[in-house]
């Protein structure tokens, strides 16, 4: 992708159902729930990498014996430095302990990060501090160790400041306005409350104290928690929890926004953000790896049993299409075939803007996400080019000679690498002139491929901002003299905020709301921006479910082809030669090709929950004052 998109995180939650004894005689080591972590979340390192935290939880401990570990780094190569930490603490333990070598009890008791409960996220940091106490998994200790509570999410609430309004008038005071600590004490005061009433309950059937710990573990009902802790969020999210006696859970979001996949035999219950992780690291079949359905929790009670439980109210299913265009890894089976389809749907439109003229047309990608779809548009050029021989040879009645025939089959689609993507340009001068000279070098051409007569097609997952496109890419390629520059998104254009956890929360930041402004300067219309606005400032005291999107009524002045026209004039300069053209994938063909993930808002403006058309309300304003902040 040509513009570095920050996206919110990666999960990874492993149980591991047997006495830790039989991992060590299965598989060699007690500690393989800890090694299985540790490729689960680098696995995952596409989801992040701002940060990286790891938390444990041993089941059946002493009094008196840790039973929870945590770290977090924010390191360079945060999921290395982690379990750089955790193997140095291991072979400490057992260089200066050899007893421990063969005996899991002595291990378990004396070294920490061995459990039978692990939790691994990764991060990047879509916006705020990037500090390690911003890095999940989040913990909030108790000296009762059902109370205490650790959580780790893939999410972001459209509705913080509401929910932590919430908490105040609960009579808590929450040490931060961050989401992650908002939805934890949001879910530790219901567990606080679920345990209280249990303890009271438990004393009048006459137990003693010290009999009732266990009898609480058994009689909490974590689906109960998280129903009464989530009725008022508004977000996308895969939310992960541990409570210190050993439950484990996930729950996902109504609307099924944010991804998460499960697997469970009679050794492990394992969850992630994304389903080739499972399939790769426990070595499981495709349709062996389950995906959590949206408002539904996966919850295993320390005693091991599973269940499937729905907490809240499944909306209608709109989950991330860029999940599949751009986040998820393309290894995926079913994703990896919609990538290749959305190159595929787009291929009529490109044929058209070169005439057809496959001869004199070079194929091409932004490395590395676009490969895939480049490839189905590559498939599509070969079935338009044997139609094409096909038809030449019958047009030829068998009258053709052989080398005319060989000549007619000798024609296939040119491609060539031509972006090479270098390695992060540091930019140390702060002169806008010299910087932005260093910004085009980001990206390198091959030479000697392209000749003046030539149509150069390039295909990206999606853009953005066109920055990187505008300084570097577009006049790197002119370089090459080509007649005609065709940029390709396999994605349709990017015209409202995400609010969900992906990094796009200005209007004025992406490319075909400028484009749009620009048309309506062009067209007389741009007193129709202020009074949008106005509709904007209308609106702030609505309830959430209240709120229209006005923003929509600015773009419908234009059709799609308009808008992509200007911003094909918007990322080419004066100083660029070559004919430039922008073509995007329709919304209803990224539908066809990602028929399970139809979450739009971004391309649309049709916010799966109440609180996107605030965030979005909340950009307009933002952009219209010149204020800065984001807008959630």
């Amino acid at each position: 992708m040509s513009d570095a998109l920050k996206h919110e995180c990666g999960i990874a939650q492993i149980r591991l159902l047997k006495p830790l004894e039989f991992y060590k005689e299965k598989y060699g080591s007690a500690f393989y729930g800890v090694n299985k972590m540790y490729l689960m979340m680098e696995k995952q390192h596409n989801r992040g990498q701002d940060g990286a935290g790891f938390a444990s939880i041993k089941l059946d401990t002493q009094p008196g014996e840790r039973y929870i570990s945590r770290v977090r780094s924010i390191a360079q190569q945060p999921i290395q430095d982690i379990f750089g930490q955790i193997n140095q603490r291991i072979n400490k333990e057992l260089t200066e302990h050899p007893e421990y070598a063969n005996d899991v009890a002595l291990q378990k008791r004396h070294i920490p990060y061995i459990g039978e409960v692990l939790l691994g996220h990764v991060r990047y940091g879509t916006f705020g501090k990037n500090s390690v106490e911003s890095v999940h998994p989040f913990l909030r200790q108790n000296n009762w160790m059902h109370r205490n509570l650790i959580v780790a999410g893939n999410f972001n609430m459209t509705n913080v400041n509401q929910l932590f309004d919430r908490l105040v008038e609960l009579g808590q005071h929450p040490k931060e306005k961050a989401d992650t600590v908002t939805i934890m004490e949001k879910i530790g005061h219901f567990l606080d409350d679920a345990v209280s009433k249990i303890y009271k309950k438990l004393k009048k059937e006459g137990y003693s104290k010290h009999e009732c710990s266990p009898l609480i573990a058994d009689r909490l009902n974590v689906a109960k928690i998280l129903k009464k802790a989530s009725k008022d969020w508004d977000g996308g999210y895969a939310m992960a929890g541990l409570l210190g006696h050993g439950d484990a859970f996930v729950l996902r979001d109504p609307a099924g926004i944010r991804p998460a996949y499960y697997y469970k035999d009679d050794e492990v219950v394992v969850v992630a953000s994304e389903r080739p992780v499972i399939q790769t690291v426990f070595n499981v079949a495709f349709e062996d790896v389950k995906e959590l359905d949206p408002g539904h929790a996966i919850i295993t009670k320390k005693s091991g049993e599973v269940a499937i439980k729905k907490i809240i109210e499944p909306l209608e299913r709109k989950a991330c299409s860029f999940e599949r265009i751009y986040f998820s890894r393309g290894s995926d089976a079913e994703i990896y075939q919609e990538r290749k389809q959305l190159g595929k749907l787009l291929m009529p439109k490109v044929l058209q803007a070169i005439n057809k003229d496959t001869q004199n047309t070079v194929f091409s990608y932004i490395p590395n996400t676009a490969e895939t779809s480049f490839f189905g548009m590559i498939e599509t050029v070969e079935e338009h080019l044997n139609q094409k021989k096909t038809q030449a040879i019958l047009d030829g009645n068998g009258q053709l000679s052989a080398e005319k025939v060989k000549e007619i089959l000798s024609e296939r689609p040119r491609i060539e690498k031509i972006a090479i993507k270098d390695v992060k340009l540091r930019t140390f001068i702060t002169e806008d002139s010299s910087r932005d000279d260093l910004v085009a070098h980001v990206y390198d051409v091959t030479y000697g491929v392209i000749k003046p007569t030539d149509n150069l097609v390039i295909i990206d997952d999606s853009i953005v901002r066109g920055t990187t496109l505008k300084k570097s890419i577009i006049k790197m390629m002119d370089r090459l003299s080509p007649k005609k520059i065709i940029v390709v998104s396999s994605a349709p254009q990017i015209r409202y905020p995400d609010c969900y956890g992906i990094d796009m929360a200005r209007l004025e930041d992406l490319i075909a709301f400028r484009a749009m402004l620009e048309l309506l300067e062009e067209n007389n219309k741009y007193h129709m921006v202020e009074e949008v606005y106005q509709k904007c400032k209308a609106q702030v005291t609505l309830e959430d479910k209240d709120v229209r999107n006005f923003v929509k009524e600015l773009y419908a002045q234009f059709t799609d082809e308009e808008i992509s026209d200007k911003i094909a004039q918007l990322i080419a300069d004066e100083t660029v030669n070559a004919k430039v053209e922008t073509i995007f994938q329709p919304v209803e063909n990224l539908h066809k090709a990602c028929p399970k993930n139809l979450g739009d808002w971004y391309f649309t403006g049709n916010y799966p929950t109440a609180g996107g058309n605030r965030v979005v309300n909340r950009a307009f304003i933002n952009f219209f004052e010149g204020n800065k902040e984001r807008a959630y």
